[in-house]
């Protein structure tokens, strides 16, 4: 309900009430690209990264998030260019700016995964935020969008584990789906609503359960009773392992 460019006083109200009502805000989403290959497009595209963390700092969200954006002119696309080197420096200095800007208190920025462009793994997680070199640089978590080949699809119990190994220090927000793998004669991945896939859950659970506040958030469903069968799932998953949710 807040957007960049709002008063301050809706502003601070805003902050109010989610304090009184002890709910954490997750993460403040920009969706945009970042290396666009159009230079106008590309400044205008980090400044409204730069706008909607200053925001999120601002309402006391975990993190501000965006992919780091492709190479070409669908914003999320599979492109070549996308796993340059000249890209992974293009990433590491457009974070730099953004945080350098803002130089937020509260809230971090992050990139969400993704399965053709960085970070696509929990080692390109940390490389960049290795290379980023910035306190404010975290990490957000979606396991099912690094879920890219049948070798990770089928060991997928083992590739959340190490991405909570390697990342739980920096993650602020996570999000929730589910995968399958099709009977193609090439590699066909599709997300599902969680119950519906082969993502380990009892697993992911029980990592994000060492967690502490940590958003863990149901995402890209059609209407609200997928919602609610998909949170059903979830807890009853949580339960089965002995984890329960406030």
């Amino acid at each position: 309900p807040v957007q960049p460019g709002a008063s301050s006083d809706l502003i601070k109200s805003f902050r109010t009430e989610v304090g009184k009502n002890n709910i954490i805000i997750a993460e403040a989403g920009v969706w945009n690209n970042m290396l666009d290959p159009d230079e106008n497009k590309r400044k205008e595209n980090i400044r409204k990264n730069i706008e909607t963390l200053r925001l999120a700092d601002e309402i006391g969200a975990n993190c501000c998030v965006n992919i780091s954006g492709a190479r070409g002119e669908i914003w999320d696309g599979p492109y070549p260019g996308n796993y340059a080197k000249e890209t992974f420096d293009m990433i590491v200095e457009t974070v730099r700016k953004i945080i350098d800007e803002v130089k937020p208190s509260v809230t971090f920025f992050t990139l969400e995964p993704m399965p053709y462009m960085l970070p696509d793994s929990p080692d390109t997680y940390l490389q960049l935020i290795m290379a980023v070199d910035r306190k404010q640089f975290a990490a957000h978590l979606d396991p099912v969008n690094m879920v890219s080949s049948p070798q990770i699809f089928y060991n997928n119990a083992a590739f959340i584990r190490d991405c909570f190994k390697k990342l739980g220090p920096y993650l602020k927000s996570i999000h929730a789906k589910d995968i399958t793998i099709m009977p193609e004669l090439t590699v066909h991945l599709e997300e599902r609503r969680p119950g519906l896939g082969s993502l380990d859950y009892g697993v992911f659970l029980k990592e994000t359960s060492r967690m502490k506040d940590i958003p863990f958030m149901l995402e890209h469903l059609e209407s609200q009773e997928e919602y609610l069968l998909a949170a059903k799932y979830v807890r009853e998953t949580g339960a089965k392992n002995g984890i329960t949710f406030l």
